[in-house]
């Protein structure tokens, strides 16, 4: 394999996500989902081998990362360039306050495009800037390596977009799920995207399913080993 392999995966679900509170560079703990989640994913993640934990610094990715540690014995690098999107003033805020409290702001928010600087924070072009390089430099330092990097909602929505070469000012027509499972490869400075979503909490941790869908993301590992034929 000669190829860098990411296992992308969001944190797991957090008390703000709840409550439709925008996070950005603040925290929130995990729920009791969340913290489920974050052992499945350990569960899941011990039966594959790769070389490397990468995670966010914040508090809700490293608390998603140490739960994954915990079950695989890698050690965690941590880095801010793996963070959420700042979200300068909204933070902290749910869409019905950001509405009263910043009606302009919110409005540039939803119409100026990618490019647009939120006061205190930082547009979606400067986030995805940050995020790219970042991963871009982890997977030339890993090649031909699987590693794994625990983050956020927002680098996983502006990474799918850079991959797969959508602006950022299409509309989002994809989902991201916390505690997903998201296979990029890497090779000769291009992405491609290989697994988007797989739910590591579908079924139960122990249920024979979970075997199934463990050697389902070994097979996608495999094949992305193999030559890819040219389309046309």
């Amino acid at each position: 394999m000669d190829g860098t392999h990411l296992i992308i995966v969001r944190h797991g679900q957090t008390q703000w996500n709840l409550k439709l509170i925008r996070q950005g560079h603040l925290d929130s703990p995990l729920t009791e989902k969340g913290i489920a989640q974050a052992k499945a994913l350990g569960e899941r993640l011990m039966r594959e081998t790769f070389t490397a934990l990468y995670s966010s610094d914040l508090g809700r990715a490293v608390q998603t990362a140490q739960m994954i540690a915990a079950a695989t014995g890698h050690e965690i690098v941590t880095d801010p360039r793996l963070r959420e999107r700042h979200l300068g003033i909204f933070q902290g805020l749910n869409g019905d306050e950001l509405r009263e409290k910043y009606p302009e702001e919110y409005r540039l928010h939803r119409t100026a495009g990618p490019s647009y600087v939120i006061p205190g924070g930082e547009s979606v072009q400067q986030q995805v800037a940050r995020n790219v390089d970042y991963l871009v430099g982890i997977a030339e330092k890993h090649r031909g390596e699987t590693i794994v990097v625990v983050t956020h909602g927002g680098v996983l929505s502006g990474f799918f977009r850079h991959a797969l070469s959508i602006p950022l000012e299409a509309p989002r027509r994809f989902e991201f799920m916390n505690a997903s499972l998201n296979v990029f490869a890497y090779e000769e400075g291009n992405w491609m995207l290989r697994t988007w979503g797989m739910s590591v909490t579908w079924y139960p941790v122990g249920a024979p399913t979970a075997t199934i869908h463990s050697r389902r993301l070994k097979a996608h590992l495999r094949r992305c080993a193999r030559p890819s034929r040219p389309t046309y």
